[in-house]
């Protein structure tokens, strides 16, 4: 089944989201976004879904995502039961992090870690323990100190231990069919689901700002669409929408 796209909402006068959710939420369904994610799940356990890899999942598993990576995290609960925070998420545009890089020398140690998260990256619990408070203080900051909680973020899981990478080499994620109406069922899903920290006018910036980089992948070449992207939708997943 065709993963749903996600539209990834970054405030205006920040660089990168981070934020928490829920279980249920609207964003849990197989879907995928042009942003890299760490997601950490700090409550339920269950299954999750990257690419073409199927595994379970606990409190304080920590994955890593490239760019139109699909995925889910499916919690096994009580019919009824609402837990308040199921996941700490922070997703990075991949322009953002490539002018980091070209800026400063330093950040050159993260570049392998990004080239491997494109398979997706799942972390050990060590990593997990040091990244949660790093995580859960980024979500509250804000300006330099947010930047700064990021970057420290970064140094732990570009020095970690080897992590697990979960999709199949082959894997690849076929963007021929990217079109407006793609990109539309994801703002009248959003619409749908508006929250107090998404207004129309910070729906119609998301907008802009997707609608842009598909257009780009869908015009492509094959080739340049691979390197943009290094995932793809198996044909032999289900459909796992909550």
């Amino acid at each position: 089944m065709q993963p749903d796209l996600e539209l990834v909402h970054i405030r205006k006068g920040e660089s990168f989201a981070a934020w928490m959710h829920g279980y249920p939420f609207r964003t849990v369904r197989w879907h995928y976004h042009p942003e890299y994610e760490i997601h950490l799940v700090v409550a339920t356990s269950g299954r999750f879904y990257i690419g073409d890899h199927i595994g379970r999942f606990e409190p304080g598993q920590l994955v890593v995502t490239g760019p139109n990576l699909p995925q889910n995290w499916i919690s096994e609960i009580e019919p009824g039961e609402v837990v308040p925070t199921r996941s700490l998420v922070i997703q990075f545009p991949e322009n953002f992090i490539e002018s980091c890089i070209a800026g400063m020398a330093e950040m050159e140690a993260v570049a392998p870690l990004l080239k491997r998260s494109h398979r997706g990256l799942l972390f050990d619990k060590a990593t997990s323990d040091v990244v949660r408070p790093l995580m859960e203080r980024a979500i509250e900051a804000r300006g330099l100190a947010r930047l700064s909680l990021f970057y420290q973020i970064l140094d732990v899981l570009a020095n970690a231990t080897e992590p697990e990478v979960l999709a199949s080499l082959s894997y690849e994620l076929d963007l021929s069919n990217i079109n407006e109406s793609g990109i539309n069922r994801a703002i009248a899903y959003l619409r749908e689901n508006l929250t107090d920290d998404i207004d129309e006018g910070a729906l119609a910036e998301m907008v802009g700002q997707s609608a842009s980089t598909f257009r780009a992948l869908s015009s492509a070449t094959p080739a340049r669409r691979w390197c943009a992207t290094r995932t793809s939708c198996g044909s032999t997943l289900p459909a796992w929408h909550s």
